[in-house]
């Protein structure tokens, strides 16, 4: 019996003890506003009668921040809380009642109408692109997401409510603010030299966002050209381009970071003359893993250099960087050489003609030698005039035998450089 009167003792104490924590009368007229010195806190007003309060802020399905403030009585029916204690992109309300830290709550809530702290909507894609020495960068911003809580008393009225600090990182060195906020959605940045990392700390009343990244990368290129090519066969140009870059934290030094993408562009570039400016020759991109292989078309001899020219796309500018340059010696071609009509063979007495064209169709003398198999050696025949890249000999086949022929063709020069001569294989001819 005593167990049992001791509880319904306890239960009626409890009910006696909330009845009075309820009883003081509650605020009324709960608001919420900016405070007059910009959006870095809110202001939260009240009516009572002169009574201590205590403050919180309720999550509306968002979780409720830890934030309690006890206003004594007497004080005026206001206070400040920072932005800071709000977790962003939630809803919340606060609420207000008659209280102490010693007492409690004594009276029931009075909430603000409902508000939410949404966060500013982070840049996305960017483009980059050369504006003298230095770079104009462009951003896109998405549409907001769906606002919830429309016209709410602390909603920012207009279309620009975003700022953008400019942002820039370079290898060894923390990310730092480079311009003013800007609600603009460009940037011109003078005199800036890759490698570095370009951001955007994107903030509201709210919070900030990180985005709208633009990397500016070096470049280095390395190349083989082939030391002679035949006239008019393309060579194949082959290397290797290597990016470097800025990767940034937010809380320690930018590092260097290193690429090898394919799609970057690589010109080789060619002197046509001695002292002429460098022109076009080729172009191609590279492959993965920082690759290239560009055919490049020939003439005369002549130096070749590779570049990678400054190029730009979304999200990304490259420097330029080139090569050192290297010489070409164009060999003369041989388009065709051999016996008229193709046949290797004839009769003794029969008319034979030997005949050799090249490339590129110049005008000299060219000697023609046969094969000595006593002496092992080749022997002067004839020196031959060739025009327009041809020339051609008919004579009489003597005695039956085995024979070889050749045309020698000597080295000319073109645009100003020398150009190598070349030997045509042996030419066989039976005569029976």
């Amino acid at each position: 019996m005593r167990r049992v009167f001791a509880v319904a003792l306890a239960v009626v104490v409890g009910a006696t003890l909330l009845t009075a924590c309820a009883s003081d009368p509650a605020p009324s007229d709960v608001a919420v506003a900016w405070a007059p010195n910009g959006r870095a806190a809110v202001l939260v007003t009240w009516k009572d009668a002169g009574q201590p309060n205590r403050i919180t802020i309720e999550g509306v399905l968002s979780e409720s921040p830890s934030y309690v403030k006890y206003i004594p009585a007497g004080d005026p029916n206001r206070w400040e809380i920072p932005t800071s204690a709000f977790p962003p992109d939630g809803n919340y309300k606060v609420a207000v009642a008659t209280g102490t830290s010693q007492g409690g709550v004594t009276s029931k809530l009075t909430k603000s109408p409902v508000f939410d702290t949404d966060g500013p909507v982070r840049p996305s894609a960017a483009a980059v692109a050369p504006q003298g020495r230095g770079v104009l960068i462009r951003w896109s911003v998405p549409v907001a997401p769906q606002d919830f809580t429309p016209n709410d008393p602390l909603d920012i009225k207009g279309k620009k409510t975003q700022r953008y600090v400019p942002m820039i990182g370079r290898p060894g060195q923390m990310l730092k603010v480079i311009g003013p906020a800007t609600t603009s959605n460009r940037q011109v940045i003078k005199s800036i030299k890759p490698p570095y990392v370009f951001q955007l700390r994107t903030g509201n009343e709210w919070s900030t966002q990180i985005g709208g990244q633009v990397l500016g990368l070096t470049s280095s290129i390395s190349g083989a050209v082939p030391p002679l090519a035949q006239f008019s066969v393309p060579i194949r140009v082959r290397g290797r381009v290597i990016l470097r870059t800025a990767g940034c934290e937010l809380e320690s030094p930018c590092t260097s970071q290193r690429a090898t993408p394919a799609g970057v562009p690589v010109v080789v570039l060619t002197q046509v003359t001695p002292g002429a400016r460098w022109t076009p020759a080729a172009r191609g991109t590279t492959t993965g893993g920082g690759y290239y292989d560009i055919a490049v078309p020939t003439g005369g001899s002549r130096p070749y250099k590779i570049t990678v020219p400054v190029y730009s796309k979304a999200g990304m500018i490259t420097g330029t960087s080139t090569s050192r340059p290297a010489y070409t010696k164009s060999v003369v071609r041989v388009a065709s050489a051999g016996f008229a009509g193709g046949d290797t063979a004839k009769k003794a007495g029969s008319m034979v003609t030997i005949s050799a064209t090249v490339k590129p169709a110049m005008n000299t003398t060219v000697m023609l030698q046969a094969w000595n198999r006593q002496t092992r050696t080749w022997a002067n025949l004839k020196a031959m005039a060739m025009r327009q890249g041809q020339t051609a000999l008919a004579f009489k086949a003597g005695q039956p035998g085995d024979f070889v022929y050749r045309f020698v063709i000597p080295g000319a020069m073109m645009f100003g450089r020398p150009m190598q001569g070349i030997t045509t294989a042996g030419l066989q001819l039976h005569v029976r």
